[in-house]
């Protein structure tokens, strides 16, 4: 979904063709200096989007993970690099005539796909606000005091308190630090005590004609990395002779 919004539309604009930017060569020293051009391939384009596509894919799998500090940066770096996964295919433009007659199918699915359209804007928002809409969900089945804190294993030192369910959707202590601040110190809640879950504030859950089963964080990402990932491997057969 590559190009810049019009106001509220996810609509990808068609991209002009670019010239190959100079690269500035240095010698050991720094004495000197020269410019020269490196020229877009077809493969080399290609496997930048692949690499582009492996960044957002890390992403899913920080969300995914059991650090819950990790999973919003990695929500940011899967909405940001997913959505550059288009615009760095957008660069076989100039060098493969069939690219628009290519393109044109997915710029339709993507521009009529409610959660692509959500996504796409989202994006924007995060680099121009540097936010991200989020909420967190817990549900406890069952928490006896002080019978079930012995799951979660033995406090740190200095614990003060126990939380459940931050920004982050983690759990675990509040520790006072030498400093006298307070530091997190997560533990992995047992799922007969509860869950807790993060959601995408206002992702729509129509995808492709489906309806996801919620807006979890898990969910979107991994929905969003299939439809890239199938993105991607389209193009590499279509102009890279790839399976």
């Amino acid at each position: 979904m590559g190009g810049a919004l019009a106001g509220t539309d996810c609509r990808p604009t068609p991209l002009r063709r670019r010239a190959s930017r100079p690269q500035l060569k240095r010698d050991p020293l720094g004495a000197t200096a020269e410019f020269t051009m490196l020229p877009k391939t077809v493969p080399g384009i290609l496997a930048s989007a692949q690499q582009t596509l492996a960044t957002a894919r890390a992403g899913l799998e920080d969300l995914r993970g059991s650090r819950p500090d990790r999973r919003l940066p990695g929500l940011r770096n899967l909405v940001v690099f997913g959505r550059a996964v288009t615009n760095v295919l957008q660069n076989l433009r100039s060098l493969e005539p069939a690219f628009d007659e290519w393109y044109a199918p997915f710029v339709r699915e993507m521009e009529s796909d409610p959660l692509l359209c959500f996504l796409y804007k989202l994006r924007s928002e995060i680099l121009k606000e540097g936010t991200i809409p989020t909420s967190v969900s817990t549900h406890i089945q069952r928490l006896r005091f002080p019978e079930d804190l012995a799951k979660l294993g033995p406090a740190p030192a200095n614990a003060k308190s126990f939380f459940t369910g931050d920004q982050y959707g983690g759990s675990g202590w509040e520790v006072q630090v030498a400093d006298g601040e307070t530091a997190k110190y997560y533990v992995e809640l047992p799922g007969d005590i509860g869950t807790i879950s993060v959601h995408l504030a206002g992702a729509p859950k129509d995808h492709l004609g489906a309806t996801l089963p919620d807006n979890r964080i898990e969910t979107v990402g991994a929905a969003y990395v299939v439809y890239l990932d199938r993105l991607v491997r389209t193009a590499t057969t279509q102009f890279g002779g790839g399976a």
